[in-house]
């Protein structure tokens, strides 16, 4: 295998590492970035007095950017250590510790006082410390086992043998970890709900108070104050008058501020409604804001050749969601990860609107049964828990857990149109019931219930992933659900110094030559995906965004330094496709 870099990568200041502040939909004056170099130590047993050197968090052990680059075993333990010393103004009356997310399994301790066994490695979770600390000085120790595909616990793309479409695992702290500094009193949350069509906003607010106080909220436009009111309950709407509307092409954002005793937090959102709507074609469509919308979009992974899951900077995602607009995709269809809060914040600042994946988990790895019948359009049933790898009742009780924790954790991103509870049979099960669980979490966004494979003929969409035949859809499942091409594509070339494992190049068509590959994608869109936008055709996801390890079917190279397929191109596909789509209800008007 061939180490890689990314441009940031190469560029990183080891002593100012995503410095950025970590949750921009709930931002408070106080915040202390513990990123950077901590103890840490890789042993067979629990107990440990021996640290083996430094490492950069919040890079994984496994990756190059970490400084260890060693791969964690399930039989290890992964030990942390530092120690905290808080600026003079910094402490209040309670402090808060964050983990953006620590995979797998964690067991905190602050001054040797254990404080929480934390178990799930994509979600982000924080701790009231207060208790455990005196003075201005304090230690976090913390332990980790990672037992990555071995078991039932959701891995996502991660696996031990990697190889193919599964890739290097990653243990332990990966994204950011900082302080905050609360007073006594003080929001732990809150959930935002649009109303679109009456230009209201629904706050409810979480305190750790039972007792309630006057509530003040200012929204802003641009910069310019436009609206302020006060409440006397946690539960409170406010009206828009003249609203902005949020879409990809104007992404309007209204910020806010909300004022709880002395606590004050600051956020956004934006004001936009997805839904499923039966046309005046008889065919179900997209509509955004309560017009058609025509979705073309990537897949993407989230992975990068120096940081793994990890992005190297806040620029790096930046990047990869900017280029894929400036191609003229609206979509990414984030694949089976949980990214940092600041890359959602940057979808709805930029215009992305976002496909979420649950991360996947399950005791079966050998997907080709499955994958041969949705070829042949056979769908098991999910009840069959052996078949799907989900025997564990345990192991279907935690991906539940996970699942509303996903929930909430994202709940008040603009741009999350619709989430995927399940991705080809990988760990699926009772998927028709979890659709309906998701729907009554969150009725303003629409579910791919069984992306590509194992159709239970539940959710949004009519999903399909479609690699070895040829495209073609019929119009009568366009009737009740909306036609999605969840994934098609994957045309691959490998670029020899832009790869990470040359001599094992992986898949689903491939090509010698960048213009071999750019007139077969060009070939691919215009004869056999254009005609089925009339059948009803309204969501494209095009694999994918970027190389991954083995697997070199992305647009961009793994390192992110090469566009495969000339950008004029991309642009013109996506102008086709958008002017089909708009025309049939030109046509219809006229």
């Amino acid at each position: 295998m061939k180490q890689l870099y990314t441009p940031w990568g190469q560029e990183l200041d080891k002593t100012n590492v995503l410095s950025e502040y970590p949750r921009p939909q709930m931002k408070r004056d106080s915040y202390l970035n513990l990123n950077g170099y901590w103890d840490y130590a890789i042993y067979k047993n629990e107990i440990t007095s021996n640290f083996d050197g430094k490492i950069l968090v919040p890079f994984s052990p496994e990756s190059v950017l970490s400084g260890v680059s060693q791969f964690v075993t399930p039989d290890d333990y992964l030990h942390y250590h530092r120690t905290v010393v808080l600026p003079n103004d910094f402490l209040k009356e309670r402090i808060i510790l964050h983990f953006g997310a620590i995979d797998q399994e964690a067991k905190i301790y602050i001054n040797n006082q254990f404080v929480i066994h934390h178990l799930g490695g994509f979600i982000s979770f924080q701790i009231d410390i207060t208790d455990y600390i005196k003075g201005n000085e304090f230690d976090i120790y913390i332990i980790v086992r990672d037992i990555t595909d071995t078991s039932y616990r959701q891995t996502g793309k991660q696996r031990i043998k990697r190889g193919g479409i599964f890739y290097t695992p990653q243990s332990g702290i990966w994204q950011t970890v900082w302080l905050e500094s609360v007073l006594k009193e003080y929001i732990k949350d809150y959930t935002i709900t649009i109303d679109y069509d009456t230009s209201k906003v629904f706050f409810k607010l979480v305190t750790n108070h039972e007792i309630k106080d006057l509530i003040k909220i200012k929204i802003f436009f641009k910069d310019k104050l436009i609206l302020e009111q006060e409440f006397n309950d946690f539960s409170f709407s406010i009206y828009l008058e003249d609203k902005k509307s949020w879409t990809p092409d104007n992404p309007n954002l209204y910020d806010f501020e909300i004022i709880y005793k002395q606590d004050i937090v600051k956020g956004y959102f934006g004001m936009r409604k997805f839904e499923r709507v039966l046309d005046e074609f008889n065919k179900m469509r997209f509509y955004l804001n309560n017009e058609p919308y025509f979705l073309s979009g990537v897949l993407d992974q989230g992975y990068y050749p120096d940081g793994l899951l990890t992005p190297p900077s806040d620029m790096a995602m930046i990047y990869d969601i900017q280029t894929m607009k400036d191609l003229g995709f609206n979509l990414l269809r984030k694949h089976i990860k949980i990214e940092p809060l600041r890359w959602y914040y940057h979808c709805d600042r930029i215009g992305m609107i976002v496909w979420q994946d649950m991360i996947n988990g399950s005791a079966r790895k050998d997907m080709i049964f499955h994958g041969g019948l949705a070829l042949a359009n056979i769908h098991l049933s999910d009840k069959n828990y052996c078949l799907f790898g989900r025997k564990s009742i345990e192991g279907r009780k935690q991906y539940q857990i996970e699942l509303d924790e996903m929930l909430n954790h994202l709940k008040n991103v603009t741009s999350i149109a619709t989430w995927v509870p399940f991705n080809e049979a990988w760990g699926q099960f009772d998927s028709l019931s979890i659709a309906k669980h998701v729907l009554k979490t969150d009725s303003t966004r629409l579910i791919d219930h069984a992306s590509g494979w194992s159709d239970q003929k539940g959710g949004d969409y009519y999903s399909r992933h479609i690699y070895f035949k040829k495209i073609k859809f019929s119009q009568k499942n366009a009737k009740k659900r909306i036609l999605a091409l969840t994934e098609f594509g994957g045309y691959s070339l490998m670029l020899q110094e832009h790869s990470y494992h040359p001599e094992k190049v992986f898949g689903y068509k491939k090509f010698d030559t960048i213009q071999s590959l750019e007139d077969a994608v060009c070939h691919l869109y215009e004869t056999e995906v254009l005609p089925e936008i009339d059948k009803g055709l309204s969501v494209l996801i095009y694999t994918q965004l970027s190389d991954v390890e083995d697997e070199v079917n992305g647009l961009l190279t793994y390192d992110r330094k090469i566009l495969k397929i000339d950008a004029d191109k991309l642009i013109d596909i996506n102008k086709k496709l958008n002017q089909r789509f708009n025309n049939l209800y030109i046509k219809k008007l006229e």
